[in-house]
């Protein structure tokens, strides 16, 4: 009697599974990619500074030896003082001051100023900083607010003389540069129709008044911020209210909203409860991309308007040729952007699986 060898299931023909190598499993990580990404680029940014500052014409000594000889002292004796001075030692190999600037990175060290003796260049940026964050801050609420409620209103609209006007004009703005927008508000505002007097709101608060939680000191403030919060909100407000009015118009498609119309619902608290909330949540990765990019592109107004944040700071670090400074502000800067990308990219990836799924499949190919 012949015994027929039991058949062989087809799995056990396969090859067993490589192993995966750890990193190339953390790498398929979404969250981690991103991460990875986004400190590659700020890698590159912050080298990329730290070396064309000093291939600029001119350099510290030369500025502060300038300076020096202007109240008399010999050009020989002002040099040597300007190298005295130097937080760093200018003739060391530029690789060596690489190094040593990444590592007192490492540690948040960002040196001493060269400009002003005995202050740290996080104690002068601190000086700035805050005002600039208060006036993009300020300008993206406002943008926003009003966006959001002209765009909704454009939605309900749609298709009356309401919503191609506002379309019109929205389209418009959202197309002017801030700092072409700065320049118009002060030469229309304050140079032909004289609404206000630009030189008296220059600055970050009257001389005088001091810093304080107090009505007097908030006012002064507000009062200059004005010239800038309106150049942010003029030049954001058109796209917020077209993001809107085409988010708004998508979810008035959607059935719910039919159906809780159907069962009786006052409009308003239609409007309020499920149209502005399901039509804002697809647009808050923007609200983040919009701060981050603000805050790098508030040089120019900041300047123009006559405002002291960091961008006029580093516009005058520049002239002095303050290194240090100058790259501490690249890095503040381009962190912003940065970090901003970064939210939507993560935000995007968390209401849409579908991103972080796709970016999976790619990275393994």
């Amino acid at each position: 009697m012949v015994t027929l060898a039991p058949k062989r299931h087809a799995e056990t023909d396969l090859p067993p599974p490589k192993p995966v190598n750890p990193l190339l499993r953390l790498w398929r990580v979404y969250v981690v990619r991103r991460i990875v990404y986004a400190l590659f680029v700020i890698w590159l940014v912050t080298s990329g500074t730290f070396f064309m500052v000093r291939a600029m014409p001119g350099d510290p000594i030369e500025v502060i030896a300038g300076r020096l000889s202007q109240q008399g002292m010999n050009i020989d004796q002002a040099r040597e003082q300007a190298r005295q001075v130097l937080p760093y030692d200018p003739d060391a190999n530029i690789f060596s001051q690489y190094f040593q600037y990444f590592g007192n990175l490492a540690t948040g060290d960002f040196g001493w100023t060269i400009s002003q003796r005995d202050t740290t260049v996080l104690e002068q940026i601190m000086k700035y900083l805050p005002w600039t964050l208060f006036s993009v801050g300020l300008g993206v609420v406002v943008a926003i607010s009003i966006g959001m409620t002209v765009g909704m209103i454009m939605a309900y609209k749609r298709g009356g003389w309401f919503d191609h006007v506002a379309t019109q004009i929205a389209s418009t703005v959202s197309a002017i540069p801030n700092y072409l927008g700065a320049m118009a508000i002060v030469l229309i505002g304050s140079t032909w129709l004289g609404l206000f007097d630009f030189w008296d709101m220059r600055g970050r608060l009257t001389e005088g008044v001091e810093p304080g939680f107090n009505a007097v000191f908030i006012g002064d403030a507000l009062y200059h911020v004005v010239l800038p919060v309106i150049t942010y909100a003029f030049t954001l407000t058109g796209a917020w209210a077209l993001m809107m009015k085409a988010a708004t118009t998508e979810v008035l498609s959607e059935d719910y909203i039919t159906i809780a119309k159907a069962r009786g619902l006052k409009e308003r608290r239609v409007g309020t409860r499920y149209v502005g909330r399901n039509s804002v949540l697809p647009m808050m990765p923007t609200m983040a991309f919009q701060v981050g990019t603000l805050v790098g592109g508030a040089i120019v107004v900041e300047e123009i308007l006559s405002y002291p944040g960091v961008g006029q700071l580093l516009v005058k670090s520049i002239s002095l040729r303050d290194y240090p400074v100058i790259q501490a502000v690249v890095l503040i800067l381009t962190c912003a952007v940065v970090f901003s990308n970064l939210v939507v990219d993560l935000l995007n990836g968390w209401l849409d699986p579908r991103i972080r799924s796709g970016e999976a499949t790619e990275a393994t190919k």
